[in-house]
């Protein structure tokens, strides 16, 4: 059966990187469940162009393909009737990409006010992989508590510092040194970066 992994794409600066984490996933035979909070929307518009199209339209203007058995599920942050709601929705992981502090807040407080939150707090209950990638910088004293109070109740904190040691080349190259971790945390095979030990000059 194909992995189900949640994604959602949080207000923080760096939405970018949600969009290169699909690209990387749905080349493969994979089911997604995305999430794009309202503040998340304003953040594409302004950082990628997105103007309120079809999304699957606005990630294949973006170079997304899309595999043939993969599948795109999108949900408002509203929707709590969503699958990725209920701890009896068995999913592979989640990730929140970017995750903006007022998310990491409501994951840290346990508060589950939208869907997001919700899908979160479900992993975290479920002992299922939950990764944030918290975007900001720099921080405060409340970001690192609540940094902390996440990964004790299980999260992977990984914030999104990309890697120099294979020369990079563009801003994708950057991008996908950190989605390529994301990638080896949920256990799936991906040709973004070499690994260290190999010949990456």
């Amino acid at each position: 059966m194909n992995k189900k992994i949640v994604v959602a794409i949080c207000g923080a600066s760096g939405s970018i990187y949600g969009i290169r984490l699909l690209k990387a996933l749905l080349k493969n035979p994979i089911n997604i469940y995305l999430i794009i909070s309202n503040a998340g929307y304003k953040v594409l518009e302004h950082e990628t162009g997105y103007r309120g199209e079809s999304f699957s339209s606005f990630l294949k203007d973006k170079g997304v393909v899309i595999h043939n058995d993969a599948v795109l599920n999108i949900y408002e942050q509203d929707d709590f009737f969503a699958p990725p709601a209920s701890g009896s929705f068995r999913n592979d992981g989640m990730v929140i990409v970017p995750c903006s502090m007022k998310t990491l807040g409501a994951i840290a407080s346990g508060i589950a006010d939208n869907l997001i939150h919700r899908a979160a707090d479900v992993n975290l209950k479920e002992k299922r992989p939950l990764i944030l990638l918290p975007r900001e910088t720099p921080l405060s004293l409340i970001h690192l508590k609540n940094m902390y109070m996440a990964a004790k109740a299980g999260a992977t904190i990984m914030p999104p510092s990309p890697s120099f040691y294979s020369n990079p080349q563009s801003i994708f190259d950057l991008v996908d040194s950190v989605i390529a971790r994301v990638l080896d945390h949920l256990k799936i095979e991906h040709d973004l970066v070499k690994q260290w030990g190999d010949n990456i000059v």
